[in-house]
């Protein structure tokens, strides 16, 4: 079982990223992402997503907090919870509910919900900007 990810990668080479995850942590659905504006988070989503069925257009759900994608085998829920003042809002929306229904999440600015995240069941991903086209992901299980 990998336990972690450690990669160095050109953004032309996402879909194969992505795959890789997908694959790797195969028992787990619910994924954080982290990293600075630009790093490339939610084009990390759109490819994963892809992998798993999806083809319509995946956006950053900065607004709505949640964007729900129906793939052939179930449910994708996209969060951005970058807006959220509290865990009381994260809530409000049912956030615990999206986790445990058996959908993949993919969640940016999980730092809001550490604390709601389930740790056993949690693929951490944190994304880092090198040069314009090169990114380094690193992955790891709870």
């Amino acid at each position: 079982m990998v336990k972690s990810l450690d990669i160095i990668y050109q953004l032309e080479e996402i879909d194969t990223i992505a795959q890789g995850i997908i694959q790797q942590f195969n028992d787990c659905k619910i994924f954080t992402l982290t990293g600075d504006l630009g790093a490339g988070k939610t084009r990390l989503v759109t490819a994963m997503s892809a992998f798993l069925g999806y083809t319509g257009n995946v956006s950053s759900p900065t607004f709505s907090i949640v964007n729900e994608y129906s793939i052939p085998n179930g449910t994708i829920y996209h969060f951005d919870l970058y807006r959220l003042k509290n865990t009381g809002e994260a809530l409000d929306i049912g956030f615990e509910e999206y986790l445990y229904s058996g959908a993949y999440c993919f969640i940016e600015w999980p730092e809001k919900v550490a604390h709601l995240l389930p740790p056993s069941f949690v693929i951490h991903i944190n994304l880092s900007y090198l040069a314009n086209e090169k990114r380094q992901l690193k992955a790891w299980r709870s």
